[in-house]
């Protein structure tokens, strides 16, 4: 009930959909609204948010710098077990939004509110993400989702309701793309981007540059895993956030990680997403090249199926479910000897392997080698291949006897 709520925490990003509902909220619940905003990376957009909060009505605005806990504690989980969406999708939003809930139900909770509220519309994943995080972690919190509530049925209300009210928004009606900005991506979505026959426009990358734009000289970089995380680029030890920040800078000159997708989101129609992932594209592909010199057959190809669950988990918002974490121990397990050095040229949009090298390699020269060698005879792949092929000759005189 409306008049149960007295204090609402709101997940708030100063974009338009957050923006407007501070005025929705005190004028239909007559609530104190207390925002909170996660420091995720998004660099300059964050400048003006506390100001604009409050100023939008907000009782008390929390800036949240979450970089540190966002790369340890979900970005590196989920590169290390090469978890990707459909084929494309880095999970840059996916992952982003159960460390959002997780600060709205500790702040909730610090503030003694009833509920709390989000900016997810009744179409997409973020809605299931943001509530599936706060049932597991304060099932007792009330959850308010304004776009499951109001008369608003566009982005153009929207802004005009801004407008209405006095609230200016980043959006407009000439560029009324959405647009999610963290330390791992930047996604857009609408627009023209709806018709999935139109090629995006140039105008609409704002982190990576077209690679008609990169430069004519290549470049390469070396990135050192330990254990399956990222500890150090060319050389230099440094902090996850800037690692990533620095392989962002380097990745977007080169249009590197541009990922154009129709994806099928969770609540059951397809959308059509453009992905801007430079460094996240660099680290996925050095991972995996690492991988495939540490990792033996059955172990890498038993992985490859955990990916795909674990990247569905990711997106539907089963972060702190018992599967995703049991799944999680799994990678940690395989990780063990994913330790060493990779690599990598990248020009015109293109990464390509220029070497990988680890203390844990089972890669043996020796016994691939086609000069001589003293550690392998081929006379033993006869009989290999005889105990291998049996079931195929017993079938084949089978079906000889039998006339089939």
């Amino acid at each position: 009930m409306k008049k149960d709520v007295k204090k609402v925490v709101l997940a708030y990003s100063g974009g338009l959909d957050t923006s407007v509902i501070i005025p929705w909220l005190k004028e239909n619940y007559r609530c104190q609204v207390i925002t909170m905003c996660a420091d995720l990376g998004q660099g300059e957009e964050l400048a003006p948010v506390y100001a604009k909060a409050l100023q939008s009505g907000a009782d008390k605005c929390y800036i949240e710098d979450l970089k540190n806990e966002f790369v340890e504690d979900f970005i590196w989980p989920v590169l290390k077990a090469g978890a990707v969406y459909e084929k494309k999708y880095l999970l840059g939003t996916s992952f982003a939004r159960p460390l959002i809930a997780k600060k709205l139900v500790e702040i909730a909770e610090k503030e003694g509110a009833d509920a709390v509220a989000h900016g997810a519309t009744g179409k997409g994943n973020d809605q299931v993400r943001f509530e599936l995080t706060v049932k597991a972690l304060a099932p007792a919190l009330k959850i308010i989702a304004p776009w499951r509530e109001w008369d608003i049925r566009s982005r153009e209300d929207a802004i005009d309701y801004a407008e209405k009210h006095g609230i200016a928004v980043p959006v407009t009606k000439k560029r009324p793309y959405s647009m999610d900005r963290n330390l791992w991506h930047l996604s857009h979505e609408g627009a023209d981007l709806e018709d999935p026959a139109n090629e995006p426009l140039d105008d609409l990358y704002l982190i990576v540059n077209t690679p008609d734009k990169a430069p004519d000289q290549a470049e390469y970089v070396t990135i050192d895993f330990t254990a399956g995380v990222p500890s150090a680029l060319n050389g230099q030890k440094t902090n996850g956030p800037a690692l990533v920040e620095r392989l962002n800078a380097i990745g977007a000159k080169h249009g590197i990680g541009v990922a154009d997708l129709v994806e099928n989101r969770l609540v059951g129609m397809k959308s059509r997403g453009v992905y801007e992932t430079p460094g996240g594209a660099i680290l996925y592909y050095a991972h995996n090249e690492l991988e495939t010199l540490t990792l033996d057959r059955a172990t890498m190809q038993y992985k490859q199926l955990v990916a795909i669950k674990y990247a569905e988990l990711v997106y539907d918002g089963m972060w702190y479910a018992p599967l995703r974490e049991a799944l999680a121990a799994f990678v940690d397990e395989t990780q063990k000897t994913v330790t060493g050095s990779v690599k990598l040229k990248l020009y015109k949009g293109g990464i390509k392997s220029a070497g990988v090298k680890s203390p844990y390699s089972l890669y043996h020269e020796g016994f691939v080698t086609f000069g001589r060698d003293e550690v392998y005879n081929q006379a033993d792949a006869e009989g290999f291949i005889n105990l291998y092929g049996l079931p195929l000759k017993v079938r084949a005189l089978l079906k000889k006897e039998r006339g089939i």
